[in-house]
């Protein structure tokens, strides 16, 4: 038990005010907070219509920690944890510049700093609350237990658990402080938090990047060694590497980081792959609007090969977290039938799949310049031989892996089971993602899917399909009714219209035309969409041929729909007043499934 100075114990006895004797008021924008580290936190108290503070923990004389939060001026919206366990015994102070000395209060007065509220309410704990305080956090979706979330980094598989890293702001709401977070699965839809697991340093915030499991040690950390790289973002964007020998619960950073650099602003998102036909590691990152490609035999000394992009796809955005993989191309998706022409299983039976060759699926994901505004996910086809990708596609052609507006920094986790690739998706939009709804937490990610390749009329497309664990979720009876979580499987018999609704006359209407072969999702009635002049929006796809099943996945804030082929997939999230109860179909037949 640590020993308790007359400071601390004053502080948890209530002893003195400690607005009065802890705080001093310096040049009318800087603050010095003296804190006692008794105790595991200090709650720090956020208002976000705020602008960010720059708050510097010192002890010693010296920096151990440097953060930005949203201080509370008028009224505190929530609490965010300072960690204080880490620290030494004793006491600690934050040195605090504030954005502005005087505020406006809400009935337009000035505020004076020495009024903030978060001076009063700052406070001592050695619990913090992640209890769920949002009517639209997801039922089987990840989110962060609290703060804001981006990117999925650094995703592996290993000894049966699933490990999720991810862009986490752990002292808001909004966008700031980038560490990777980590949450773990054994079935990709419950998670564990795991707390943060690769944190700012003197390089820079922690960006996006990768992670991969190194079974024959050729980086020399340890046979099974994870090993992990990241963009630290500093001055300037460069690669760091970290590796973990606990299996990803903690990391070591690499002593000689920055292992790559360039002369370009945007050089960022490294994936590291091993490529088991040319027998060595390959890396390919974004840079601009391009992807540079590198190889290494040992993880730290890495050879450039190779650009591609210029020409290529989409150029209305930055391009950002990459991912290449090589993978059989399918030439038949039939999926069985029962002898009601419904969908036994949802899942496409392998049995049914004629494989006819290999190539490589280079994802790129893009902000802005997505379909419908925003960010999204692009792909290409070609192939690739461990120096250089050689596209098939027409220079001119976009191919979008999602056709929802919520579809972003998809990427696969490193080892999964079965030679499977299992992407995961943010499920959201830069358009507004900041402004959504919540506030104890911003973000979920999609559902875990996985990827193939197939072909269609002469080109090779990719298939998208929710993965074996996401199904195994749900119930194999169906249920009688809608629910605020559950899957609706729907048999269609050719041009149909899905409607799902409220008691409050929100809805969601999607439609199919089995001549044109599109499918479209309105959500422009589909609750609040007040928030942002770019969320309300008709999302549509080409199913590049006749649809027989869709797989409707309905969450507390997100519908994603899936051809159970796997030809299209589209996701975007709603926020209504009250769970859809309605579900109205013309031209084909519902089944809806409840989770187990």
């Amino acid at each position: 038990m640590k020993r308790l100075s007359i400071f601390a114990l004053s502080m948890i006895l209530g002893w003195g005010n400690l607005h009065a004797q802890t705080t001093q008021f310096l040049d009318g924008n800087h603050v010095i907070q003296r804190i006692s580290t008794s105790s595991k936190y200090l709650l720090l108290p956020v208002e976000e219509s705020q602008e960010n503070d720059h708050i510097r923990v010192i002890q010693d004389n010296k920096v151990v920690r440097e953060l930005n939060c949203r201080l509370a001026i008028n009224k505190t919206d929530y609490f965010v944890p300072l960690l204080l366990d880490g620290l030494a015994e004793g006491e600690a102070m934050l040195d605090i510049s504030m954005t502005r000395g005087n505020a406006t209060a809400p009935s337009g007065g000035q505020v004076a700093i020495k009024d903030f509220t978060c001076w009063k309410q700052m406070k001592y704990s050695d619990t913090f609350d992640t209890q769920n305080r949002e009517k639209y956090r997801p039922v089987y979706h990840h989110t962060p237990l609290w703060g804001w979330m981006n990117d999925p980094n650094g995703m592996f598989y290993k000894d049966g658990v699933w490990h999720l890293y991810f862009q986490h702001n752990p002292y808001g709401s909004q966008w700031e402080n980038m560490t990777w977070g980590h949450s773990t699965s054994r079935d990709l839809i419950n998670w564990t938090f795991e707390g943060e697991a690769v944190e700012p340093d003197a390089w820079g915030t922690i960006f996006s990047g990768s992670s991969v499991v190194d079974k024959d040690n050729t980086a020399g950390f340890g046979k099974g060694a994870i090993v992990a790289y990241y963009t630290s973002a500093g001055a300037v964007q460069k690669q760091c590497m970290a590796y973990s020998t606990d299996n990803g619960k903690t990391f070591t950073k690499y002593a000689n980081n920055p292992v790559l650099t360039s002369e370009i602003a945007d050089f960022r998102d490294p994936h590291v792959f091993w490529n088991e036909d040319a027998k060595l590691w390959n890396l390919i990152l974004s840079e601009k609007q391009h992807m540079k490609i590198y190889s290494s035999k040992n993880l730290k000394d890495w050879t450039f090969e190779s650009d591609f992009g210029e020409g290529y796809g989409c150029h209305d955005g930055v391009w950002e977290c990459p991912d290449l993989m090589k993978m059989p191309v399918s030439s038949s998706l039939s999926a069985s039938t029962d002898s009601k022409g419904q969908s036994s299983d949802p899942k496409v039976q392998s049995s049914n799949l004629k494989v006819q060759s290999q190539k490589w699926l280079l994802i790129c994901n893009l902000n802005p310049g997505g379909p419908f505004g925003g960010s999204a996910t692009q792909y290409f086809v070609g192939t690739f031989d461990g120096h250089k990708f050689v596209c098939e596609d027409a220079s001119s052609e976009t191919k979008w892996m999602d056709w929802g507006k919520d579809h972003y920094a998809t990427v696969t986790f490193d080892n999964a089971p079965d030679g499977r690739h299992v992407a995961l998706p943010w499920m959201s939009n830069w358009q507004y993602a900041n402004q959504v709804p919540t506030k104890q937490y911003r973000s979920a990610n999609g559902l875990p899917r996985d990827l193939g390749l197939f072909s269609y009329q002469g080109e090779t497309y990719c298939s998208v399909k929710p993965s074996k664990e996401v199904m195994d979720a749900f119930a194999k009876t169906p249920a009688k009714r809608l629910s605020e979580a559950c899957r609706v499987d729907v048999q269609l018999r050719g041009n149909a219209t899905i409607v799902l609704s409220n008691r409050q006359g929100e809805s969601v209407t999607m439609t199919y035309n089995a001549a044109k072969e599109t499918f479209e999702m309105d959500r422009t009635k589909s609750g609040d969409t007040s928030f942002s002049d770019e969320f309300a929006a008709v999302t549509k796809a080409p199913t590049r041929g006749k649809i027989h099943t869709l797989q409707i996945f309905i969450d507390k804030s997100s519908i994603e729909v899936f051809d159970v082929e796997g030809k299209m997939a589209m996701s975007n999230i709603v926020f209504p007043s009250s769970p859809y109860t309605q579900l109205s179909v013309k031209g084909g037949k519902a089944r809806i499934f409840g989770l187990r």
